[in-house]
C-alpha cells in the first residue's frame, strides 16, 4: 500500500492515479470515498456538519481504506493531522481555503506530512509523471522490504 499525504492541490490524486497504473493497483482517493458513502461532496459535509463531523467521517473511513487490500490512497490535506492515521486557486469544493489562517494551516501541517513520511517528493514546477516516476525509482528498494509507506507529496507555497 502507498499512502500520498500532502495539502491541498499537492498532487495527490493526479500522482496517485499515475502510481496506481503504473503498479497495477486500485487508486483511492479518500475524500471520494467519503462522497460516495455520504452521497454529499465534501464541502457540502463541511458547511451542513461542520469541520468536527466530517474529520470523523474522514478518519472512520481512512482507517478502514488502510485495513483493506493493497492500494495506492490519497489522503484529503487534513487527514494526517488525525493521530489515529499517522492547485486549489478558488476552488471552493475544498471549504478550508476560506479560512483567514490558510497560511498557518499549511505551516502546520509540513511538519506533520513530514513526521509520517517515509519519503518525501516536491512537486513545484513537476509534470504529474515525472513526480511519480521519482517515487517509484525511489520506493522500488522500499517496496520490497517493507508492507506499508508513506509518501509525503509536497508544493513549496
Amino acid at each position: 500500500m502507498i499512502v500520498l499525504v500532502g495539502f491541498m492541490g499537492a498532487g495527490k490524486t493526479t500522482v496517485g492515479s499515475l502510481l496506481a497504473a503504473r503498479l497495477g493497483l486500485p487508486f483511492t482517493d479518500s475524500d471520494q470515498a467519503i462522497e460516495q458513502r455520504v452521497g454529499r461532496p465534501v464541502r457540502q459535509i463541511f458547511s451542513e456538519d461542520g469541520e468536527p463531523a466530517f474529520r470523523a467521517l474522514e478518519h472512520q473511513v481512512t482507517a478502514e481504506l488502510l485495513d483493506g487490500p493493497a492500494i495506492v490512497l490519497a489522503l484529503g490535506g487534513g487527514a494526517a493531522e488525525h493521530p489515529g492515521i499517522r492547485r486549489v486557486g478558488g476552488d471552493r469544493g475544498r471549504p478550508l481555503l476560506a479560512r483567514p489562517d490558510l497560511a498557518a494551516v499549511y505551516q502546520r501541517r509540513l511538519g506533520v506530512y513530514a513526521g509520517v513520511a517515509t519519503l518525501t517528493v516536491r512537486t513545484d514546477g513537476r509534470r504529474p509523471e515525472a513526480v511519480a516516476e521519482d517515487i517509484l525509482a525511489r520506493t522500488a528498494t522500499l517496496l520490497l522490504d517493507v508492507p506499508e509507506r508513506t509518501v509525503s507529496v509536497m508544493q513549496n507555497r
